[in-house]
């Protein structure tokens, strides 16, 4: 029996999979302490399952601790040690502007105050050490750092990538005097070339690491006490690692909620569709999205959260702020606008009933029928239809509306910002949407999933049964994954297979602890032309032939930007490996006949009412229905205009397509 936990910025998930069946619950995220909700929604979840704790044999767990932390500014506070002349790196960071005319774009308050960073009398430089660091300067910096007072520490020392030794030798002196402190080395974190990347993301993990070690902790204490598997948590990379790992690493799973949507999309694609898809995860708060290519979700190195680089690998995942619980409000041009402000889990919408005021996309759904009246939402949450009229009302009353135009607006403009995300992962990307299905999951993503299709002429969408539940159900599939990299600038005249094989060995003996020392490597090559300032990756075997990595390389290239330059010289930058064990693959099964109950309901679609059928409960295999209806599923509502037409497959996907 496994289980899987994700936490969303609304709803808390919960699944549990017996072998056969999948069974669901969802419980009000505790936003105070995220662990009282995870465990709200395992009991509910085992509950429905008729099982106990002590049949879960693996629990995987999503959280959004650490993405919440960082965005809100409240982790630990922390020090950096950085080589003499180099404190104020954070600051300095790159010169580019995100808005090439915004010449006054302001940039995020660094996560450590300049009072607290220290710079230590050392140097090294590409060819080895320049000025050597003693024990007197490792005295110094210790007591500088213990005079703090700080929670944790990041070390960024320069060229620490190629000669670690001085990083070592003042992580080993404060770990030595400093008990309780957390230390993040760069050469432990991110051995890599480029400084200002490299001292971020050491930065972020120490600004996160206690955070998360506490929380962690409660969290499996009090899993223990009820007979709970330790929990693994889901890493940005799409894989799972042991809490303990987990929690002295914070950087690593600043996407853990979002990567357990992916891989779930990602099992769907495989077991409903070819394996090509656009997932679209709309929650409470956020719309997340990626691409799956052969039931794979992309991955990227690098990426800007709130203006700060995280070069971690990472699932390729594009954020806007548009949830079900985004607010519509007006602005100071009078204009309507929708988020990025969310009601969140509390108070909520109106329509929950919890003292929400404000109108958000949900009361606007309910408004527009595309939710019931007195229907009741996961979590046992019941929809008042007055309370999100009277909300939708004031807004209407501020832009000179009448309510159906002001909630039509709503919906309206939170399509327009999902289709712009997806954009940004596809057609920005030289990637044609209309060769890919759209998965809809979330709470409210299928509801939006046909205005969204029509948009980006998609013509099939996969919303799987699990769809308000999907990121818990990836969760259930996650591999178990560790991850590394090193730079090693290998030109032409070096690039020899006995040379590449050394460095992956290299790299496959740090990682040789945590049970995966026999697991599937994965290992990507990043090559560039000579003079070139940025890289391509190529995958390939442990010990792989130059003649062919070049090749490789130039082909990536060729596909990316249009050309090769067969005369340039091809030079290797980096080594990422990847050691990884596959997890379960769980196929959900469609529900038996009898439990699908039909009703009919006024709904609005292309500014008229009509009539739709209501199918609600779990649809067996082979149920067909056709536009305008509505599927109410057990955690999430798919919702079909004229025109659609859609059939539930074995896994109890709702597979619908457009009528040519």
């Amino acid at each position: 029996m496994l289980l899987g936990v994700d936490v969303g910025g609304t709803f808390t998930d919960a699944v549990v999979f017996d072998g056969e069946r999948l069974y669901t619950a969802k419980a009000p995220t505790t936003p105070d302490d995220q662990s009282r909700g995870v465990l709200d929604a395992v009991e509910a979840a085992l509950a429905e399952a008729g099982a106990e704790a002590g049949d879960v044999e693996s629990f995987a767990h999503g959280m959004t601790v650490g993405t919440n932390a960082l965005l809100e500014q409240r982790g630990a506070r922390t020090a950096l040690v950085a080589t003499r002349g180099f404190a104020d790196l954070l600051e300095i960071a790159r010169q580019n502007r995100p808005r090439l005319y915004h010449l006054c774009a302001p940039t995020p308050i660094p996560l450590v105050a300049p009072a607290d960073r220290i710079e230590a009398r050392e140097r090294v430089g590409p060819d080895g050490v320049i000025e050597a660091l003693d024990d007197t300067e490792l005295d110094r910096v210790a007591a500088e750092a213990a005079d703090l007072g700080v929670e944790s520490i990041a070390i960024c020392l320069l060229f620490s990538y190629l000669e670690p030794a001085h990083e070592r030798a003042i992580a080993e002196r404060l770990r030595e005097r400093l008990d309780g402190v957390h230390v993040s080395a760069s050469s432990e974190v991110l051995p890599q070339f480029r400084e200002y990347e490299r001292c971020s993301t050491t930065v972020i993990d120490a600004y996160l690491s206690p955070l998360l070690d506490r929380y962690l902790g409660r969290l499996g204490e009090a899993a223990a006490e009820r007979g709970l598997p330790e929990p693994a948590v889901m890493l940005s990379s799409g894989g799972v690692a042991p809490a303990g790992e987990a929690a002295k690493a914070g950087a690593w799973s600043v996407l853990s909620g979002p990567a357990g949507g992916a891989v779930g999309a990602g099992l769907l694609a495989r077991i409903s569709g070819d394996g090509n898809a656009l997932g679209f995860d709309m929650g409470g708060t956020s719309c997340d999205v990626c691409v799956i290519e052969s039931g794979r979700v992309r991955k990227t190195d690098s990426r800007e959260l709130d203006g700060r680089v995280i070069q971690l690998p990472m699932v390729d995942v594009h954020t806007v702020g548009a949830g079900g619980g985004s607010i519509g409000w007006r602005d100071s041009g009078g204009a309507l606008r929708v988020g990025p402000r969310s009601a969140g889990a509390d108070p909520g919408p109106a329509c929950y009933g919890r003292g929400g005021e404000e109108p958000t996309v949900t009361d606007a759904n309910l408004a527009l029928g595309y939710l019931g009246s007195g229907s009741e939402l996961a979590g046992g949450i019941a929809l008042n239809t007055d309370a999100a009229n009277a909300a939708i009302d004031r807004l209407a009353h501020e832009l000179g509306l009448e309510r159906l135009a002001a909630a039509e607006g709503i919906v309206r403009i939170a399509n327009t910002e999902m289709v712009r995300a997806l954009r940004v992962v596809t057609v920005e990307r030289g990637v044609d949407p209309r060769g890919f299905a759209l998965m809809p999951f979330g709470g409210a993503g299928p509801m939006h999933a046909t205005a969204i299709a029509e948009e980006l002429g998609i013509e099939r969408i996969l919303c799987p049964r699990a769809s308000g539940v999907l990121s818990a159900l990836g969760l259930l599939a996650s591999e178990r994954r560790r991850d590394t990299a090193r730079t090693v600038m290998l030109r032409a005249d070096a690039l020899t297979a006995e040379r590449v094989a050394e460095e992956v060995g290299a790299l496959r003996e740090s990682l040789a602890t945590g049970g995966l020392e026999d697991a599937q490597a994965e290992v990507t090559y990043e090559l560039r032309y000579s003079g070139q300032s940025f890289e391509l990756g190529v995958t390939g075997g442990e010990r792989p032939d130059p003649a062919e990595l070049a090749e490789g390389f130039a082909a990536e290239h060729e596909r990316r930007y249009g050309y090769r330059d067969p005369d340039a010289e091809v030079e290797l930058v980096n080594v990422r490996l990847a050691l990884v064990e596959p997890g379960p693959e769980p196929r959900p099964r469609a529900a038996a006949d009898g439990g699908l109950e039909r009703d009919r309901r006024r709904a609005r679609f292309a500014g008229e009412w009509l009539e739709a059928e209501v199918l609600r409960g779990e649809p067996p295999a082979g149920t067909e229905a056709e536009g305008p209806c509505v599927f109410e599923l057990p955690e999430a509502t798919l919702v079909l205009p004229p025109g659609w037409r859609a059939s539930v497959d074995e896994a109890g996907t709702v597979r619908a397509e457009r009528v040519p």
